[in-house]
């Protein structure tokens, strides 16, 4: 059955990404958005990073949802996204000078703003922190883009010093507002030895015309969401970093500031989990993560290196190199446990096609010497633990050109098996290229 079928997938339908981000969500939701009316973010900010290849043509989205390559669907930030105006319209200019209709983007009026200072905070406090030999994280830096997220997702639970999208459109309920603001802020940044200090109209000078430009694209996106619904129109939500950064789920304190699983979507868009009718859960073949925390199957080695160069392993947002490991089937797991997975994407299998044999982590022996299957999600756990290997034949064969399971090499289509079989799962999409059309489904 064609991905493009309306009736393929339910009418709420979420994909997630079940290790520590960059796993190729954007190329999923890309992928089935025909069958949908609205693609909708609901958490994350800029520091989420999602790359689409359409014949042969990359994009590189950051805030706007990947369903904006597709005209007349309404591509959606909610109220859960925390949003740098700055990146959006720069995004948006892009795309139009591509020739993409970006016409259908739409703002929710809740969802907060990342302002200049709190950009400036992110870095003063990363260097705060590498610096202080702080004891939550071991004397390490947390690893941020340092795009402001966590600053901006902080100040939404301080609700005082908060910034929404909606505020850009009251210039002067907003410049009274940025009187306390500046006041706190410039002692805080002093007091982390910044040299920066911000005036309310200087900060005025900068959000007012990027509110007039965004200004046509602002809506109560919870009233619009669920008209939508009410209307039987079709929803996909796309969620941003992934389900090992979740802020309450994920590899604590190296964790982003959102709720990166599905169950962030009620409260990021205002629509109720019961409206959810599947869950794509995507996962490479193999494990990257960037910045700092625990990653048990890391390869600072050949492999991890050929594995990097081969699937050009640098960060869409940063353009860090990321690292690199076997698969873990532990953290796949959990991550899909915690976001009721309907069916896996396994994304970049031609990335490790070339090797002769193919490790996967199925268990981990933690300090003192006992094996589980369960993730703990615990930085300084999970960092004492050692992982499980099974060890799979590898394949030489090129699988780019695969367009059914039957076309995989025998080792390949053992991986995907296995991979099902320890997820409990099933695969429902197997990713052999960057390219839409290099995906096997089914």
């Amino acid at each position: 059955m064609s991905s493009t079928n309306p009736h393929r997938h339910p009418a709420c339908t979420a994909v997630v990404g079940l290790q520590w981000g960059d796993e190729g969500k954007g190329k999923i939701v890309d992928l089935i958005a025909p069958s949908f009316d609205a693609v909708v973010r609901y958490n994350g900010g800029a520091n989420a990073g999602h790359s689409v290849v359409v014949k042969g043509e990359r994009y590189a989205l950051h805030l706007v949802p990947s369903g904006i390559l597709y005209p007349g669907k309404l591509s959606v930030i909610a109220n859960g996204v925390v949003v740098d105006p700055e990146v959006v319209l720069r995004e948006v200019d892009t795309l139009s000078s591509r020739g993409v209709d970006v016409s259908g983007l739409i703002i929710s009026d809740r969802a907060h703003v990342v302002m200049p200072y709190h950009k400036a905070e992110d870095e003063l406090r990363e260097r705060t922190l590498s610096q202080a030999g702080n004891v939550p994280t071991g004397g390490e830096a947390i690893g941020t883009t340092k795009r402001g997220i966590g600053p901006c997702y902080a100040d939404k639970a301080h609700r005082a010093t908060a910034v929404r999208v909606g505020d850009l459109l009251r210039p002067d309920a907003l410049h009274r507002r940025l009187q306390h603001i500046c006041a706190l802020k410039n002692a805080y940044l002093c007091a982390l030895g910044g040299e920066k200090t911000y005036t309310p109209e200087e900060l005025l000078d900068w959000a007012r015309p990027l509110g007039a430009r965004l200004a046509p694209c602002i809506r109560d996106t919870t009233y619009l969401l669920h008209d939508l619904l009410a209307e039987g129109k079709r929803v996909l939500f796309e969620g941003a970093n992934a389900a090992l950064l979740d802020v309450d789920h994920g590899t604590h304190p190296f964790v982003t500031s959102s709720s990166t699983t599905v169950l962030g979507i009620p409260a990021g868009t205002g629509v109720p989990g019961s409206r959810i009718g599947s869950v794509i859960g995507v996962v490479k073949a193999y494990s990257t993560r960037v910045g700092n925390g625990p990653m048990l199957t890391e390869q600072v080695n050949a492999i991890g290196d050929r594995i990097r160069e081969r699937g050009r392993e640098y960060g869409t947002t940063t353009g860090r190199p990321r690292r690199v490991g076997w698969l873990d089937l532990v953290a796949v797991r959990y991550s899909a446990m915690l976001n009721g997975v309907s069916s896996l994407a396994l994304m970049l299998l031609d990335v490790l096609s070339g090797l002769d044999e193919l490790k996967v982590c199925t268990s981990y022996r933690l300090e003192g010497g006992a094996v589980t299957d369960r993730f703990p999600p615990d930085a300084d756990v999970l960092a004492r633990a050692q992982p499980v290997y099974e060890t799979l034949p590898g394949f030489r064969e090129d699988v780019t050109e695969a367009r059914t399971r039957a076309d995989l090499p025998g080792a390949a289509r053992a991986y995907v098996e296995l991979v099902e079989r320890a997820v409990g799962v099933p695969v429902s999409h197997v990713s052999v290229g960057p390219d839409r059309a290099q995906t096997i489904v089914g």
